[in-house]
């Protein structure tokens, strides 16, 4: 006998008497159904208002743009200036590149923690709350240093304490965010939606660095005493960010489990993965992929800039206006990959974009530092690299929130970050090698080998099967 049919709040059972179902799940009796008919009730993926996702969306994006303001004020090139000019080593240097990345192995942690609780807003309040106010405790060092209490040389450990701190809670916090957020926008509208909002935060990047940086070194009293006005200003703004975060909608880890275990019907349950993340062969494909691909881009995209400065001999005002070039074209294509993502899917546009963007190391092995290369060559490639990073960027976190087990999402997005950051890190620290030990001729095997990695990168992509 064929199961009925669910047609609005009844089912149709097969001698076509009609069984209201109360609130859409539960048989009313109110006519005789047969022991052979199973009704699984179904409950709608996202059970928000077009309203509450509405308002949802609007509050994330503001909580972007502030978010980004305290990132560029507490991370970057403001954060690297700051510390060269208290007097850092290249060691130093190196621990504040490197943190950011490390830190991400403790991502599974914060996912196991956040699957405990019973709201990812309060938890992601706490976790970034306490990542933010942390900075205050170099803002009272700043002040210290400014009135003579402390050395410079002592800011430098205060700093660095600090951006352990931060990091760790950041990265206890990121998988929850990120199921939070898949769990808000709708997978129709995740090209458009991310697409939108990354242009926003790369205008305020445009924007609030410039100007940060300004501020900074234009300050009367100096710019230890600039870069503590400055740093205030960002700590308000982070906390301002997870303000917004009160006007999403709430998400409940544990219901969220148990809409999916309604959901996973007799049949499907054999094949459901037991407790391992790793059984989902697209995910694990995706995993590779991504694994690969940090590794190829970061062995050679933070040399690019020391190439043009040290082999080529470019002026650093000419690096500048590249960097801007790049950050542009990187903004004014973003919303233009996302109306095409949502329309063809995001793994064509990866294997596209991949392919080119793998090309790239090689290229720049043909630019030196005649005219042709820096009025031509150079503006054209960074405009290359702009236009395929935003794709890239905005494609792999769509196919990543499409390609996580919906069971276990938060462990899911944990994973891949903890495995990219040591990618990464690995990655930066092997060109490292190779440039300083290899002169010269460094770069040019960096790069092709780079290139290679790039393309292998993109043979388990082939592989991944997005919904």
């Amino acid at each position: 006998m064929n199961p009925p049919e669910i047609e609005g709040g009844w089912a149709i059972t097969a001698d076509a008497k009609l069984v209201e179902l109360s609130n859409g799940d539960i048989l009313t009796p109110t006519a005789k159904v047969t022991p052979e008919i199973i009704i699984t009730p179904s409950k709608p993926k996202n059970s928000l208002s077009k309203d509450a996702i509405r308002t949802s969306l609007k509050a994330s994006t503001l909580d972007g743009i502030f978010a980004t303001i305290f990132s560029n004020i507490t991370g970057g090139v403001l954060l690297s200036n700051f510390l060269l000019e208290l007097g850092a080593n290249a060691t130093e240097i190196g621990m504040l590149t490197s943190i950011p990345m490390l830190v991400n192995l403790l991502q599974p942690v914060g996912a196991h923690l956040s699957e405990l609780t019973v709201s990812r807003r309060n938890f992601n309040l706490w976790i970034y709350g306490l990542a933010r106010i942390l900075w205050l405790i170099l803002l009272l060092g700043i002040g210290l240093a400014n009135w003579h209490y402390i050395e410079k040389r002592q800011l430098i450990t205060w700093l660095l304490g600090v951006v352990l701190m931060s990091n760790v809670f950041g990265a206890l916090g990121s998988a929850s965010w990120l199921s939070w957020m898949a769990f808000l926008v709708p997978s129709r509208l995740r090209g458009r939606y991310f697409g939108l909002r990354n242009s926003v935060i790369s205008l305020t990047n445009l924007i609030s660095v410039p100007l940060a940086g300004w501020a900074i070194a234009t300050w009367k009293g100096g710019s230890l005493t600039g870069y503590g006005i400055v740093l205030l200003l960002g700590i308000i703004s982070g906390l301002v960010s997870i303000g917004f975060q009160f006007f999403k909608a709430d998400v409940n880890p544990q219901e969220q489990k148990l809409e999916f275990d309604l959901e996973v019907t007799e049949l499907e349950k054999p094949f459901i993965p037991d407790n391992s993340i790793l059984r989902d062969r697209k995910f694990l494909s995706f995993l590779v992929y991504f694994c690969f691909w940090m590794f190829g881009i970061n062995l050679s995209a933070p040399f690019f800039s020391l190439y043009m400065l040290g082999s080529l001999n470019i002026d650093v005002r000419y690096v500048t206006i590249y960097s801007s070039l790049s950050a542009g074209s990187y903004l004014l294509s973003l919303m233009a990959w996302g109306r095409l993502s949502d329309r063809i899917g995001n793994r064509p546009i990866l294997m596209i974009l991949g392919i080119i963007n793998a090309l790239t190391p090689v290229l720049w092995l043909f630019m030196s530092g005649n005219q042709l290369s820096v009025w031509l060559l150079l503006p054209l490639i960074h405009l290359l690299l702009g236009g395929t990073g935003a794709g890239l960027d905005l494609c792999t976190t769509n196919l990543q929130l499409g390609v996580a087990p919906r069971s276990r999402q938060s462990q899911s997005f944990a994973l891949v970050a903890a495995i990219g950051g040591v990618s990464g890190a690995l990655a930066t620290t092997a060109g490292g090698f190779l440039v300083q030990f290899t002169e010269h001729s460094g770069f040019v095997f960096l790069f092709v080998l780079s290139s290679i990695l790039r393309f292998a990168a993109l043979v388990p992509l082939i592989f991944v099967r997005e919904q």
